[in-house]
């Protein structure tokens, strides 16, 4: 660590001294995150993209300072994520981010040069939003492929779900949630958690005198959401952490909760909205793929390469997608079947895969695309729309538990890795 600091010390000299000469102002690093850094100039983008869009949206904010606080505490743990993608030999290929820019123009109804033109009209600078997005996702799948594992869910789970919720009459309603954590510190004294707790209860003050939520979410909450207001999306009520649901049942819109006391501190809750979900009709896609995983004897070229020929055979009809799937796949799931992964919600899949298959015509085989698995090529077969029939519901009940799950070991994991970490915060100038 000291080599490191050492070098990076070098390296500002270097800076300070060419942009003297050249009398343009130099960045500086605002915190050394383990073998990287946060420099200023990434902390003053993100309050300026966040007073950017309060402006837009008509939302009061809280001082430079509480955003800057935030605002490095968001790059603390993206970095550390983006540093453990190295590790894991994670990325994310310019193809795969032009698929996902490409769905979001589609999500907007906009041309790939409309949208182009809108993320310049907005911020300016289109490939640091490109760079920021591929941030975004390769942290999301660093997540997930540390989160998942953790999670088993039991069918009697599930059965004991179905029943409570039968017996409860429930509804499809699902809330908008506002959150904000009053986090205890780690090996936490006694008096800590007494001090977390004044502070807790000095936020709900504020709120019941009529403060805004999202300002003080901002301006207080360590929860991941905090520099979005606290705001936790949409979320039916079973796929909420246990402590939140409790709270929540039977409250009403505007209400405010908490404090509630779980081992990461004090959260407090609010109901942004209610809306009610028609779960009646279901999406399926019957699909197949081809996946290459790539090794030290396979590069990521070679394997993009391989699937890009096996693509071009069969679209000319040299090649059968089944039988190439049968000698060459390398998922154990489906590679005996063709390829075939029979009917499915394109939700279950990672998130590349499922942006693939919602953007392919039937019988349009995809171009290779990167996953968190490997390189794919992938073929949609049919479409249908089903009634949500009992196994359904089970399903249903399945991604309820899991994302419930999900979202409170995702929390757990972030913790984990910050405090294993060395971050060494320096003084504002």
């Amino acid at each position: 660590m000291k080599l490191f600091r050492l070098i990076t010390a070098t390296l500002l000299c270097c800076v300070s001294i060419s942009s003297f000469a050249t009398e343009r102002e130099i960045d500086s690093v605002a915190a050394i995150v383990d073998n990287s850094v946060v420099l200023e100039s990434d902390i003053a983008d993100i309050v300026e993209r966040v007073k950017r869009n309060a402006a837009a949206q008509n939302q009061t904010l809280p001082s430079d300072a509480a955003l800057r606080t935030q605002a490095t505490e968001r790059l603390i743990l993206t970095s550390l994520q983006l540093q453990m993608a190295q590790r894991m030999g994670m990325q994310i290929s310019d193809a795969q981010l032009d698929d996902t820019i490409r769905n979001i123009a589609q999500n907007e109804k906009l041309s790939l040069d409309a949208f182009r033109q809108q993320v310049i009209n907005e911020e300016g600078n289109y490939e640091r939003f490109r760079e920021r997005l591929r941030d975004e996702m390769i942290t999301g799948e660093v997540v997930r492929a540390n989160v998942q594992r953790r999670i088993y869910i039991s069918p009697q789970e599930i059965d004991s779900l179905i029943k409570l919720m039968e017996d409860q009459g429930a509804s499809n309603e699902q809330y908008n949630i506002g959150h904000i954590l009053i986090a205890i510190p780690s090996q936490a004294t006694a008096e800590d958690i007494t001090e977390t707790k004044d502070r807790a209860d000095k936020v709900m003050q504020l709120l019941r005198d009529g403060s805004d939520f999202k300002r003080i979410a901002i301006a207080s909450s360590s929860g991941s959401n905090a520099l979005e207001g606290g705001d936790l999306g949409w979320m039916n009520i079973n796929e909420m952490p246990t402590l939140f649901s409790e709270a929540i049942r039977g409250r009403k819109k505007t209400d405010i909760i908490g404090p509630l006391r779980s081992g990461a501190g004090f959260h407090i809750l609010t109901i942004f909205d209610i809306r009610g979900e028609n779960v009646a009709d279901i999406n399926e896609i019957k699909s197949r793929h081809i996946l290459i995983k790539p090794s030290i004897i396979v590069s990521e070229d070679r394997a993009r390469s391989m699937l890009a020929e096996f693509a071009a055979k069969v679209r000319s009809g040299e090649a059968d997608f089944a039988e190439l799937a049968k000698q060459h796949s390398e998922d154990p799931g489906s590679k005996l079947n063709g390829g075939d992964l029979g009917w499915s919600e394109p939700s279950i899949f990672v998130p590349a895969f499922r942006d693939t298959l919602n953007r392919l015509a039937i019988n349009e085989i995809s171009e290779p695309f990167r996953t968190e698995h490997g390189w794919h090529i992938a073929q949609v077969l049919d479409k249908r729309t089903v009634d949500a029939t009992a196994d359904k519901k089970r399903e249903q009940v399945y991604r309820m538990i899991f994302n419930r799950r999900y979202n409170e070991e995702a929390s757990n994991f972030l913790r984990e890795l910050r405090a294993e970490a060395h971050i060494e915060v320096m003084s504002e100038k």
